[in-house]
């Protein structure tokens, strides 16, 4: 096999080495590569160890296509994650401060508000940067951290989504119950749950999302670190990865959402079951704010992530997860203020510094 320092390779990130150098006229991935003599495939794991180099960092390609018009997306896009910023910060500190909004549905969502802000902090500064920048990089260390902090926060938030059901559930199905059964401490302890379970699985994506060699190329086709583009520049063979990968998102994804539509219905059931017009309005509206987040999140999140990284089309995906990544989490806040009386008067009250409370969550 003939060799050339010209071709620089990207590897995995896992094991110390990364990537080799090949000729021009060998195939592009190492579970095609075959020997010129012996036309056998050889296995990346059998080749010496002179012939790799330590991968430093990979080139995010992001919206590299749109020239000029970065400008004006740069614009846009700060104007929105400053909105985001502001407005998931409002919904903190007021519900914090306000003690008519120390309630359950409310706690969940400030550590809903706390995951989706940590979530945009992980990819919007970066991506903003990347607009203004020629060079587009990413060091390989921070692409792991990246991708381990977006799949931890975004796989909370789908966690915490499907308890803020079962919250609306118990509050309408067993209104007599539900002290007892969504107390302080049972609230706190799913919370904490609900993070600590998206990290864990957010460890185990990533591992499978770098377990495997690089030997395409070094250039992300996105704008973050996400793991089905990272995953499509693996050089072995990436299916019992993407196996793995897809179950877990099945489990992420669509199991709260089957809980989520389980519990609505039961809660659709018992609201159709009050005498009076205006019950049956009051009940429906605080339900309505949580299932138009719910719809946005889900339908994005299993767009992106229920399919294997082969099947993924590029620019589609992209304009999904600028949705994701922007949209969601611009929604919550709105949502909940606009359609939310209470939270309104709520606010009002904070920054009128009337009916302050020392007493926090």
């Amino acid at each position: 096999m003939t060799l050339f320092k010209g071709m620089r390779k990207t590897c995995g990130p896992w094991i110390s080495l990364s990537c080799l150098n090949l000729g021009m006229n060998l195939p592009q991935t190492m579970s095609e590569m075959k020997s010129q003599s012996t036309n056998k495939v050889i296995p990346w794991k059998q080749l010496p160890l002179e012939n790799f180099t330590m991968v430093t960092e990979f080139l995010l390609l992001g919206f590299s296509n749109l020239n000029k018009m970065q400008f004006v997306l740069f614009g846009v896009i700060l104007c929105l994650y400053l909105v985001i910023l502001s407005g998931n910060i409002t919904v903190i500190t007021t519900i914090c401060l306000e003690h008519s909004l120390h309630t359950p549905m409310y706690f969940f969502l400030s550590v809903l508000s706390v995951s989706e802000t940590s979530y945009t902090l992980v990819v919007l500064p970066k991506m903003l940067l990347n607009l203004l920048s020629v060079l587009r990089t990413i060091s390989f260390t921070s692409c792991v951290a990246q991708m381990f902090f977006l799949l931890g926060f975004g796989t909370t938030n789908c966690l915490l989504l499907g308890v803020m059901g079962y919250d609306r559930y118990t509050a309408i199905c067993h209104p007599l119950r539900y002290p007892v059964l969504m107390s302080w401490w049972i609230c706190k302890l799913m919370a904490t749950t609900c993070g600590i379970s998206g990290f864990l699985v957010s460890i185990f994506g990533t591992f499978l999302a770098f377990s495997l060699p690089f030997c395409n190329s070094n250039r992300i086709n996105h704008y973050f670190c996400d793991i089905a583009p990272v995953i499509r520049l693996a050089c072995g063979d990436p299916y019992i990865n993407e196996a793995i990968i897809l179950i877990a998102g099945i489990v992420v994804l669509v199991v709260p959402w089957m809980f989520i539509c389980i519990s609505y219905g039961f809660i659709i059931r018992t609201i159709l079951r009050i005498p009076t017009t205006e019950g049956k309005k009051k009940a429906f509206s605080t339900c309505a704010s949580h299932l138009t987040v719910v719809v946005f999140h889900y339908g994005c999140a299993s767009f992106v992530y229920l399919r294997p990284s082969s099947k993924h089309t590029t620019d589609k995906d992209k304009l999904v997860t600028v949705t994701y990544t922007i949209v969601t989490p611009l929604l919550n806040p709105m949502v909940y203020t606009l359609r939310n009386r209470e939270v309104r008067v709520a606010i009002q009250k904070v920054m009128n510094w009337r009916g302050f409370s020392p007493k926090i969550i």
